[in-house]
């Protein structure tokens, strides 16, 4: 097998991604198809279910781009169905405490490092026919943990967040920081600059979201090792430019 998505990472990797909501399956494959390291895909945000998500895993897998899934906010049955069906690792949104980061990494990993359910059966242990232990160990070594902080309140714990034993890093969410955001809580230019100074001295891996690829450069440039399009974005903008001829 290829290294995975962590290696590559914890290497010292610079790994750029899409962002994508489902259904977006043929998205999936167009980005694999143009050189992603990565696909992130959306199942918080996103309307699809698990069917929908285990269909653009196995398409990904066809050109060995991994898959990271972002589940929804406090929810471990979602984070084992994303990894059984093959993703290489998750993202969960909204940690607002240690605790909680500590909740992910138990749902995220099997046993002794968490809780996962253990099964071999699944697409991820390739129907029953890997070895359980060479299944198990490959993925207490290989499975990506990230976080979000998206609120003023992981503001302020972000450096009891960083260090959760287990949590490989962590991705601002610059819209709900903002939206939760009120007068006296630090403005996101700041609140970004601390979150990253923590992420920097737990040594956590960083993954930064971007809309253009001056962007996506400074992110890079500024520490983070995982770079992802918002790829509504980035599309809505390539198609109002496609209306100009008109004006």
């Amino acid at each position: 097998m290829p290294a995975s998505l962590r290696a590559r990472a914890e290497a010292g990797e610079r790994l750029i991604g899409v962002l994508l909501r489902m259904p977006g399956e043929e998205l999936v494959e167009m980005a694999s198809v143009a050189g992603f390291d990565f696909v992130l895909v959306d199942a918080e945000h996103g309307p699809a279910d698990v069917i929908a998500l285990r269909q653009h895993i196995a398409v990904a897998a066809i050109h060995d781009v991994p898959v990271i899934v972002r589940v929804g906010e406090d929810d471990p049955g979602a984070i084992l169905r994303a990894l059984d069906q093959g993703a290489q690792g998750i993202l969960a949104p909204h940690l607002d405490s240690a605790a909680e980061a500590a909740a992910v990494v138990a749902a995220s990993h099997y046993p002794p490092l968490g809780a996962r359910g253990f099964a071999t059966y699944s697409r991820a242990g390739r129907f029953g026919e890997t070895d359980p232990l060479a299944h198990r160990d490959w993925f207490l070594a290989n499975t990506l943990v990230l976080g979000m902080i998206e609120s003023p309140a992981a503001v302020a714990v972000a450096e009891e967040i960083a260090a959760t034993p287990g949590l490989d890093g962590i991705m601002i969410g610059p819209a709900d920081l903002a939206a939760a955001s009120g007068p006296h809580d630090l403005p996101l230019a700041e609140a970004t600059a601390v979150v990253n100074a923590a992420i920097a001295r737990a040594g956590a891996l960083r993954m930064d979201i971007v809309g253009t690829t001056e962007a996506a450069a400074a992110a890079f440039a500024d520490g983070a090792q995982l770079v992802v399009y918002n790829l509504a974005s980035s599309l809505m903008a390539h198609l109002r430019g496609l209306t100009a001829p008109r004006i």
